[in-house]
């Protein structure tokens, strides 16, 4: 996995075309990426994020974050309530005790 700027890039290897392409994961646009080696796709994956970035200043738009930190879930209310127990319990609010459990997961 390829990380630049807080963006990441996943690499396939094409055996046919010997050749290296990618994607960057974490945007709603699609930016891509190729090189024939791992020197040129490391490269073309910043490039390609340095070029998503400007490609949006131009035109004036926010370009897709990588990630905001707020994630929307939906549960049952009743699996919401044992959550909510299993929150009080620990002492943590909902959402404190939901981040500590996925980090230890």
């Amino acid at each position: 996995m390829l990380k630049y700027k807080g963006y990441s890039g996943h690499v396939e290897y094409d055996d046919e075309a010997k050749l290296f392409h990618g994607e960057v994961l974490n945007t709603r646009d699609v930016v891509t990426f190729q090189g024939t080696n791992v020197d040129e796709i490391e490269q073309a994956f910043r490039e390609s994020v340095d070029d998503y970035l400007d490609f949006c200043k131009e035109r004036g738009e926010e370009p897709n974050k990588p990630f905001s930190g707020k994630l929307v879930l939906r549960m049952s209310p009743e699996l919401h309530h044992k959550v909510f127990i299993k929150a009080s319990k620990a002492g943590k609010s909902v959402n404190k005790w939901i981040s500590d459990t996925l980090e230890s997961a």
